[in-house]
């Protein structure tokens, strides 16, 4: 999926070092309120940190903190990243 020079995709996808902004939160109900209660809002940039040794937690910068959520809570965010041509 394109926007313009902006190619899309879920924050479970990233990896380590990997930035973008949210585009859109693709859940409802609680899980979309804790996501919004936790900052993760459209138009928020997210700089993809590390993975955990297992592969669950992911660690995100965000509004300046450091969050930790699980790949499936990642997997319900839509993000605009740079097109890598």
């Amino acid at each position: 999926m394109l926007f313009s020079d902006k190619m899309a995709k879920l924050l479970n996808q990233f990896k380590a070092g990997e930035r973008g902004k949210v585009e859109k939160l693709t859940v409802a109900g609680p899980l979309r309120r804790r996501l919004l209660d936790m900052g993760i809002t459209p138009g928020t940039e997210i700089i993809f940190k590390k993975v955990a040794p297992l592969g669950d937690p992911v660690e995100l910068t965000i509004r300046g903190y450091k969050l930790a959520i699980r790949r499936a809570e990642a997997e319900a965010v839509l993000m605009k990243t740079e097109d890598e041509r």
